[in-house]
């Protein structure tokens, strides 16, 4: 089937689905799950299959993304029931006022229709899309990259089943056979069909889609995220922090790529970041790229002077850039040049440097004294997400349910006349 085509199913399907009860939706959910993990075999032999043909063109830390196992699949039907456990997004009066002439006028929220994903190299965002989706009352068209379309092929194809088990339609998840670049261009420009675009993925598929779409589309995911030690940070506090945002998953959006250091303690405290993350580790040491200042502090092995745009970068790797600053003034002034606005931490004693850096630091979260890695839709108490949006509108941060959803005023009278 075409992508077009594909498309022009979902939206048919969407009309039913949008009418569909909360314990229809719910239903359905726990079906998808349990499909999810009836068809585990099908779904590791799909992904061993992405896994052979992706070795060796992609990093290991990008394979880690791709890998499926029985834990993982169990995570993935869990996350769809955690999404049926939600509040129904759906039919919720957000305002509502009566005029001086007895007319009512109520605003409700809707599905906003058709959403579509295109992704890269995480399964997992197969199921999370759909479950958001069918709870939310929308299609979803979901196009993932060639290094997992075996895997979401086959987790789809589960999902589906699920479905057509409480009599909607399965054709509400569509999913894009075409892993070429021009399926990806008629989704950007399938005005009429698509309500939202949500690429997730690297800085080059964002671009790509905030440059060529035609329809809404919403910018999330690049992460250069930060966390700033300062002069009154309690050194355990910000090594923890560090190793945890930086170590425990470095090739998701919300890892740190950049360390920054107030020069009050940047002597004492480097030396300490060094030991933990790339002395003191046997395997996966931290490499550092270092602006003048902190070069100067970590000469040695393991650091290396940064180049132009290493500040920049998502590494997506064992791998984060150090910058020595002065005072929260020095750091704020270096996030708002460097950040993509997704996530940026302080690491501090000081309550008034605190507030200023969470008043000055313009990103969809700010931390205190807290790892970046729990910018999450999951960890928000969402469920799961369709991404996180790094822009301001419509949605900020991790996008949930009630971000996919839009409004209609409903105006409800007795032969008013204007």
């Amino acid at each position: 089937m075409t992508t077009l085509k594909i498309i022009q199913r979902c939206a048919a399907a969407q009309r039913a689905l949008a009418a569909a009860s909360t314990a229809q939706k719910n239903d359905a959910l726990g079906f998808m799950a349990e499909a999810i993990e009836a068809a585990a075999e099908e779904i590791l032999a799909a992904n061993a299959l992405d896994m052979r043909a992706a070795r060796g063109s992609v990093t290991d830390v990008m394979l880690d993304r791709l890998s499926l196992d029985g834990n993982r699949i169990k995570a993935m039907a869990d996350g769809v029931r955690q999404v049926a456990l939600l509040p129904d997004p759906v039919g919720l009066t957000l305002e509502s006022k009566t005029r001086y002439d007895g007319l009512k006028i109520s605003k409700i929220s809707v599905p906003l229709g058709v959403v579509a994903i295109i992704y890269e190299s995480r399964p997992n965002v197969t199921s999370d899309a759909a479950a958001l989706a069918v709870k939310s009352g929308n299609a979803c068209v979901l196009r993932t990259g060639k290094e997992a379309h075996r895997s979401a092929a086959a987790i789809v194809s589960a999902m589906k089943k699920g479905l057509v088990k409480v009599g909607l339609d399965g054709g509400v998840i569509g999913f894009i056979e075409d892993t070429s670049r021009q399926s990806a261009l008629e989704i950007m420009q399938a005005k009429g069909l698509v309500d939202l675009l949500i690429p997730r993925g690297g800085a080059g598929l964002i671009k790509a889609c905030v440059e060529n779409a035609v329809v809404p589309c919403i910018e999330t995911g690049t992460g250069v995220c930060h966390v700033y030690v300062d002069g009154a940070a309690d050194f355990n506090k910000a090594l923890a922090i560090i190793e945890n945002a930086k170590c425990s998953r470095p090739s998701v959006c919300n890892a740190m790529e950049v360390c920054i250091v107030d020069a009050a303690v940047a002597a004492e405290f480097l030396p300490l970041l060094k030991s933990r993350l790339y002395d003191g580790r046997k395997q996966n040491k931290v490499k550092f790229v270092c602006d003048n200042r902190s070069y100067q502090i970590l000469k040695g092995e393991g650091c290396y002077p940064a180049a132009e745009g290493d500040f920049n970068r998502e590494f997506l790797d064992y791998v984060a850039a150090v910058a020595v600053v002065n005072g929260v003034d020095g750091a704020i002034a270096h996030i708002s040049e460097h950040s993509t606005g997704h996530s940026d931490c302080i690491v501090t004693e000081d309550g008034s440097a605190a507030q200023r850096f969470i008043a000055a630091v313009d990103s969809a979260a700010v931390y205190v004294n807290a790892s970046t890695r729990f910018t999450d839709g999951g960890e928000f108490g969402l469920g799961c997400e369709m991404g996180i949006s790094t822009q301001k509108l419509h949605a900020r941060g991790p996008m949930g349910l009630r971000e996919l959803t839009t409004y209609k005023y409903v105006v409800d009278g007795n032969g008013n006349i204007r």
